[in-house]
Parts: C-alpha cells; structure tokens; sequence
C-alpha cells in the first residue's frame, strides 16, 4: 500500500552532547514549490548548505521553516573584552562634562563600563563537535514531521475513497442515462423534421441519416468512459503513492473537470445536467483536498 503525505506538519527534536545542545523544529504548511527557510544563530551559517540538504532529503513540496536553538555548554567558552580606547573616551568627555556643568567626575569604573560596548561578551567561535549533535537534532524534526504528515496523508486517502465512490456513482447514473436522452432527442428530430419537409417530399432515409448526425451531439458516453478512467487512475495513485503525486493528482481533477463540463454542454435533460451539478461539486471538493498533498 502506498504512502500519501500531505504538505503540512510540525516535528521537533532536542540533542546533546557534553558539550553543545541543541533544539530544532520543523514547520511546513501548503506551497506549490519547496520553500525552506532557516531561523538559526549565525554561528551556525557555515552549515546552511548541509541543512537545506537534509530538509531535501525528506521534503518535496511546501513552504518549510526551520528552527535551531543552539546552547553552548563548554565551560570558559565565553570570555569578556574590554574595549580600553572606548572607555577612555567615555572617561574623557565625562571630565569635560563635568567641568563644563560644575559637577562632581565619575569615580566608579562601574559607572563607566555600563555604557554600550565597553564590555563585550565574546563566545569561542570554534563549534567543533557541534555538527554531529545538529543534524542528529534537525534529522529527529524531519522525521516527526514526515510522521505527521503521512497520518495526515492517510486521512486525506480515506476522504479521497469517498468521494471517488460518490464520483463513480454519479458517472454511472450519467452513464444509464446517456441512450436515454439520445434517442428522446433522436425522435424529436425526427418529428420535427418530418413535419417540416413533409411537403417538400424529401427521402425519409435523408431525415433518419441527419437526425443521427444531431442526436450524437448530445452523445456524452465518451465522456463518462474517460471519466471512469480518470477515477481509476486517481484510485490507483493514491493507493501506490510512493513519493510526491500532489501535481498527478492536479492535473487527473483538471481533466476530470474538462469532462465534466462537455457532459454539462451535452446533455439535453434536466436529470442529467442536476447530476453534472453534483459530479462538478465532488471533484470541486476533491481538487480543495488535492492541495494539501505532497
């Protein structure tokens, strides 16, 4: 049995090591292409080729976001600078502000280092070690997303079987119908032909061979055959999935819509044009579900 995914889900995993942790989450929601975007720290901007990567790997379709949180536990990895000309300078015009305002000077260094900058905390900029935890953390997301989405996948299915059993359904009352309508329409050609040229003597063999030709204009048998067709297809796909058919699937309900339409043009009853209504109703449904998948 195949395996349907939809586009949308969340996965998040956190992972560890005596010297880093990290947390990441992955985020996706419904797009027609891949779209993946990174929230991390800008440490970590070295690896965004192997990240984008990894969401590859798993990811065909949608607009993805990825979250890592990355907690440095190496002790003396952070280290402060004091940036000595900056404090000087803050010094320096202090003393000319207080003379010029006849005020007493700073004389706390406290009062000096808690102005911007001079103190800097600087955080060891060597992440080795890191990369093994990171993908391990951002492999558990994708797979808790992937998990997700195919539990999503598999309730799409089930609404899908519906609705193509509510589809065949239709198809075959359109189907029953179509002699019906045909000859209906047939014999009143006929009737109106006759009585129209009647007087003018015309061969009844020439009235039978034009009203067949206009009786098949409203014919639609082809129609509800490649109609049954496309729902076999349908079935088939999302009973084999085994990859990315979203785009399949799009096109099978553009064309079971083209069909739809000729049948709704064709037919000449109101029995029948009700259950076009309907027929274009389902797969107006279908199609909204379709979007969803991968």
């Amino acid at each position: 049995m195949g395996v349907l995914r939809s586009m949308t889900g969340y996965g998040e995993a956190v992972t560890e090591n005596e010297s880093f942790k990290v947390k990441a989450a992955a985020k996706a929601v419904n797009q027609r292409y891949l779209d993946i975007t990174l929230h991390a720290p800008v440490q970590l901007a070295p690896l965004e080729v192997k990240l984008r990567q990894a969401v590859k790997a798993r990811v065909a379709r949608g607009k993805l976001d990825l979250f890592l949180t990355l907690t440095d536990k190496r002790e003396g990895s952070t280290s402060v600078r004091c940036n000595r000309q900056l404090a000087s300078a803050y010094q320096q015009a202090l003393n000319e502000l207080s003379d010029y305002l006849h005020v007493a000077r700073p004389d706390d260094v406290q009062e000096i280092a808690a102005y911007p900058d001079v103190l800097q905390v600087e955080a060891d900029a060597s992440l080795t070690g890191c990369e093994p935890v990171l993908m391990e953390a951002v492999a558990g997301a994708l797979r808790g997303l992937d998990e997700m989405r195919c539990r999503e996948g598999e309730a799409l299915a089930a609404d899908f079987r519906e609705r193509l059993t509510v589809l065949t359904a239709l198809r075959e009352q359109l189907e029953q119908l179509a002699p019906e309508i045909v000859a209906a329409y047939r014999a009143r050609l006929e009737q109106m032909l006759g009585e129209l040229l009647a007087a003018q003597d015309i061969d009844e063999s020439r009235i039978i061979q034009e009203t067949a030709l206009y009786a098949d204009k409203v014919n639609y048998t082809e129609e509800t055959v490649r109609l049954g067709s496309h729902f076999a297809q349908f079935s088939s796909i999302i009973e084999t999935a085994d990859g990315p058919v979203g785009r399949k699937l799009d096109f099978l309900i553009q064309e079971m819509n083209r069909e739809a339409n000729t049948i709704g043009s064709k037919c000449n009853s109101a029995k029948a044009a009700q259950l076009v209504v309907d027929l274009k109703s389902e797969i107006e449904k279908l199609r909204e579900q379709v979007q969803n998948i991968e």
